[in-house]
């Protein structure tokens, strides 16, 4: 599916979309825990919001996209990041080119997301982190028909882990979590979300999975977490 770059960054500045990516970027940075200075690839970048987020917390972020117009918008956004065009079913780099990968809502626009998990944890050192429509949720059931949301997949926990089970070698440890209950801008819905233990409650539309590699990963995450992304302290264990 196409997407307007401009349309795509005006949504992260509104009110309700400032409050989404900040609640997905906390708990994929919660879960994931990149030592500082890191080097990451943003599979799927789109007009690299969150490549740039990453950077700004102080790692080396490399973002790809198949799509040259959202390439382009990313590069004319500035910040610390190099932009390569390229799929998430064959990426460019050697084995190990880079500490962690991250794809946030964008394999449920690949095909063979098997493939593309494959790829990420084939070029990651260290970890890889998903961030996926989560089906079933309450997110799902209002947005499902939504023009915004057409081609996407909306993925189910146990089938991500049979993705996971396909990984050679296999993950040391793995972590999951839950954002965003709707995508409106009420007050009650805020609420609900600020005070839900959210990130154990299968009620998000947003799934986040972080899978670890190796020893000498599982550390205190250095990324600065925006105040309010998490709804409690926990670490949900997949």
């Amino acid at each position: 599916m196409a997407f307007d770059p401009i349309r795509y960054e005006a949504w992260y500045r509104s009110r309700r979309g400032r409050w989404i990516a900040d609640r997905e970027f906390g708990l994929l940075c919660d879960l994931l825990q990149p030592a500082e200075g890191a080097s990451l690839l943003d599979v799927g970048c789109g007009t690299g919001h969150f490549s740039r987020r990453f950077a700004a917390a102080g790692l080396s972020v490399t973002g790809l996209d198949p799509d040259p117009a959202m390439l382009e918008s990313a590069r004319q956004a500035g910040g610390r990041v190099r932009y390569v065009r390229g799929g998430a079913e064959a990426l460019p780099f050697a084995d190990g080119a880079f500490d962690c990968c991250a794809a946030v809502t964008s394999l449920c626009f690949v095909a063979d997301p098997v493939g593309a998990l494959r790829e990420m944890w084939r070029v990651a050192r260290h970890g890889v982190a998903l961030g996926l429509l989560h089906r079933p949720s309450l997110l799902w059931w209002k947005k499902r028909r939504h023009a915004g949301y057409g081609g996407a997949r909306w993925d189910r926990l146990p089938e991500v882990r049979g993705w996971v089970d396909r990984l050679d070698p296999p993950p040391v440890r793995a972590a999951h979590g839950y954002a965003v209950l709707g995508s409106g801008e009420g007050a009650g819905l805020r609420w609900l979300e600020e005070r839900l233990p959210l990130a154990r409650l299968p009620l998000g539309g947003f799934l986040a999975v972080a899978l670890h590699k190796g020893d000498g990963i599982h550390r205190e995450s250095h990324l600065p977490v925006p105040e309010g992304c998490r709804a409690d302290g926990s670490r949900p264990s997949a």
